[in-house]
């Protein structure tokens, strides 16, 4: 007798046809009839999560984690599942009442390092961070002590990471390049801005090694978003039936202000939570490419008297709800929404964005030196840096042009110079009413899981204005490729 297929096998070839919700649909059925354990788990659970499907993620994470014979690694992805959900608590709670032996693993450590820095508890996280290396040199453990900490030039953490670099050059390529992007923010705090930059540019190069940059492909999409996203095309699509959305959209380059603009929103008291969910995407697989040629056709395969847009928004609102439950407004600040910004605004056509734009040097300047755990292969070189920032700016200029009730254009400069002035003007954008403490988002507890996590615990600032005039040999590359006529 033939064994029936996989149903994970079927989900993945409901993608292939973008019937997202079929895949889903065989996802569920296999977490319904499946077994409690087994290794299958983790690529199921991966593929769930893709797609958007938060529960069934998390549930098969679980299982694979309770596989005998259970193992770190296993434990780990689990937790680390729990903790991209929005459920840190849970996997920091779970990894704090391990036996004291256990717990006691550098990896364990490093976790709880984390998850307290995550936090904005930085002193519980270096003692994470130090107990961990105590145990083992890890070359992650020490990137991720070198993010919280401020080094001076006679740091002995510098000459330590110093003397492990022989050690590290026969690790693989994105584990030396995370340790040298550390080692190159400890030389830049310490003052030597050129070793830095000499670091810096070693660990990109080894992330080079692992993906280009294609900008002549991006740049191709991003012109047919913009010749067929165009008022008479939209204006061609069914419009969805009514329907408010919860989510406050912020978009800008990464390094922008972005996470300061979600930070001052998550603490006013009818926004529950938010940050870079990507549910959005996973919503959209039904058009395809995500063009209008795509979007056409998933509108022509809909049902006579079915509402194929608002089937759309109502699937990416039942994620929001999964992640963040039903109550409250919730910011949605998924990196590249750019590229999706026609079909956002045509599906959620009440969807208020908050566009961040910042000094483009400072930027630059800022996403060189970040290691992105996100693959961002245009933040590898300054001349990449160049290309990405100006097809965003084509897309931008789009955008605007054609949505400017929808988006409030917030530079960045501004705001940290006067947010009081500010302020108010993003909350009538949103729909928030005024509430006293917004400003003072740098206290809150919540969780903040980004690149920028140590400077959103300090107060709102203009001291990083101007930050690339300082570097104006280092980022010639940048400034002759982005300004070039």
């Amino acid at each position: 007798m033939s064994r029936p297929p996989s149903r994970t096998l079927e989900a993945l070839d409901a993608l292939k046809h973008f019937d997202r919700e079929r895949a889903a649909a065989l996802l569920h059925a296999e977490l319904r009839d499946g077994p409690a354990i087994g290794d299958r788990w983790k690529s199921i659970g991966m593929l769930a999560g893709r797609i958007g499907e938060i529960d069934t993620a998390i549930e098969a994470a679980r299982r694979y984690a309770a596989t005998p014979p259970v193992s770190m690694s296993r434990l780990m992805h689990y937790w680390g599942e729990l903790a991209n959900y929005g459920r840190t608590a849970q996997a920091r709670a779970a990894a704090s009442a391990l036996p004291m032996p256990v717990r006691e693993h550098p990896s364990i450590q490093h976790f709880l390092g984390t998850t307290a820095g995550e936090q904005g508890d930085f002193a519980a996280a270096e003692a994470h961070y130090r107990r961990a290396l105590a145990i083992a040199a890890l070359p992650e453990t020490w990137f991720a002590l070198a993010m919280i900490h401020r080094f001076t030039a006679d740091d002995p953490d510098i000459a330590a990471m110093e003397q492990l670099r022989p050690t590290i050059a026969r690790g693989p390529p994105q584990m030396r390049a995370r340790f040298l992007y550390g080692l190159a923010k400890a030389w830049s705090d310490a003052g030597d801005p050129d070793r830095a930059f000499e670091l810096y540019h070693e660990g990109a190069a080894l992330r080079r090694e692992e993906r280009a940059f294609d900008a002549a492909s991006l740049a191709d999409f991003a012109e047919r978003v913009i010749s067929a996203f165009t008022p008479d095309a939209m204006a061609a699509l069914t419009p969805p039936r009514p329907d408010n959305t919860r989510a406050i959209f912020v978009n800008g380059l990464p390094r922008s202000g972005t996470t300061l603009i979600e930070q001052m929103l998550t603490s006013h008291s009818a926004v529950t939570d938010g940050g870079e969910i990507n549910l959005l995407r996973a919503a959209l697989i039904p058009t395809g490419d995500f063009l209008m040629t795509g979007a056409t056709a998933y509108q022509n395969n809909a049902a006579s008297g079915d509402d194929p847009w608002g089937k759309i928004a109502a699937t990416y609102h039942r994620m929001l709800d999964m992640r963040f439950g039903q109550s409250g407004r919730i910011v949605d600040k998924t990196l590249g929404q750019s590229h999706l910004m026609g079909l956002l605004l045509h599906t959620l056509p009440d969807a208020r964005i908050i566009w961040m734009r910042r000094d483009p040097a400072d930027t630059a300047l800022s996403c060189f030196r970040t290691f992105f755990t996100a693959p961002t292969a245009w933040s590898w070189s300054f001349e990449d840096i160049a290309d990405f920032f100006r097809i965003e700016d084509r897309l931008f200029a789009h955008w605007t042009g054609q949505f400017s009730d929808n988006i409030l254009v917030v530079p960045y400069e501004d705001l940290v110079r006067d947010p009081i002035m500010w302020l108010p003007r993003i909350l009538s954008h949103t729909g928030l009413p005024p509430e006293p403490g917004l400003l003072d988002f740098h206290t809150s507890a919540r969780s903040v899981r980004t690149a920028s996590v140590q400077q959103v615990r300090a107060p709102i600032s203009a001291t990083r204005v101007g930050a690339a005039s300082g570097f104006e040999r280092q980022m010639t590359a940048f400034r002759e490729r982005y300004y070039r006529t």
